[in-house]
């Protein structure tokens, strides 16, 4: 027979084994925050040497990106951030109340083999590579916006508005839903027993205690939305331009970053300025995660 093991002992090791997992936990916990350092302390070291040369005004408020000039190169990102900006704005104007609104069906109205359908058909529609909504838009998207709306060009902010929208759509039915689902019962028990109709249910009890998950969909749609790279790249265009309406070709952030870095010497000022144009994307990025923390804690205080 193996000699018992003390209790002293035993417990000893059990302590030892507990810390051993807590370090783990939290190294796991400071990881994402050293991954999100790390990542913008390397796009800003690539990006940092230009910052001497580099006027603001004409950076963020000029519309002439010329960066390639020999003569004299522009590197003005106007025209590129109200590109990123107006597709994301149209594309959740779109997305919004389709996301919201199949997460709500999804959750409340479908049961059984249907329910099960939507969800596949939704996650299915999440895994189409952008590159295939590239395609679409350009093959598919583009000549129906011209024949509908009779436009010359079909490769326009409205173009890819619309593809964002259908790439966004499956999350925020999926973070809804997992909200909507997360209702407590009684909720529900409680407002049927008031009389409530589905609708008013739906409105008044279930819409407001879910709505911090309904903002988090919403937001990680917004997310999706602003880094999408292909997709925009073959559908909005890809013109340098400030749009007057949803049928002009507009150009976004991430495109240029896609379309030009492999063209570029490592070092040169257009190499730097293509960075310094990632740190304005993860600023934006920061911004808007900032703004929905304040927007839930607001909710949450209320």
């Amino acid at each position: 027979m193996k000699p018992a093991v003390p209790r002293a002992s035993r417990s000893q090791l059990a302590i030892m084994v507990e810390r051993v997992i807590e370090g783990l936990v939290y190294i796991c916990g400071i990881s994402a925050i050293i991954f999100v350092f790390g990542i913008f302390f390397f796009v800003f070291k690539e990006g940092a040497p230009f910052l001497a040369k580099l006027n603001f005004t004409e950076f963020f408020f000029s519309k002439e990106w010329i960066p390639t000039s020999s003569v004299q190169p522009k590197y003005g990102i106007g025209a590129l951030i109200v590109g990123t900006v107006s597709v994301t704005a149209l594309a959740m104007l779109i997305a919004v109340p389709f996301g919201l609104g199949a997460a709500v069906f999804v959750s409340e109205f479908c049961t059984g083999k249907t329910k099960e359908t939507l969800k596949i058909t939704i996650e299915l529609l999440a895994a189409i590579p952008s590159v295939v909504w590239g395609f679409i838009g350009l093959s598919v998207m583009s000549p129906v916006i011209i024949s509908v709306f009779h436009v010359p060009v079909g490769v326009n902010l409205l173009n890819a508005a619309l593809l964002l929208a259908l790439m966004s759509v499956p999350i925020m039915v999926s973070i809804g839903e997992d909200a909507l689902k997360a209702v407590p019962d009684s909720y529900r028990e409680a407002g049927i027993a008031l009389g409530a109709t589905k609708w008013q249910l739906i409105y008044r009890v279930l819409i407001p205690a879910a709505k911090n998950g309904l903002l988090a969909a919403v937001l990680l749609g917004v997310g999706r939305a602003i880094g999408e790279t292909m997709a925009v790249l073959m559908a909005t265009g890809h013109a340098v331009n400030i749009p007057d309406s949803i049928f002009d070709p507009v150009r976004t952030l991430t495109a240029t970053i896609a379309a030009e870095l492999g063209e570029t010497s490592h070092g040169s000022p257009h190499y730097q300025v293509l960075f310094l144009i990632g740190v304005v994307l993860f600023s934006i990025t920061a911004v808007v995660n900032l703004a929905a923390d304040f927007i839930v804690k607001g909710i949450k205080r209320k």
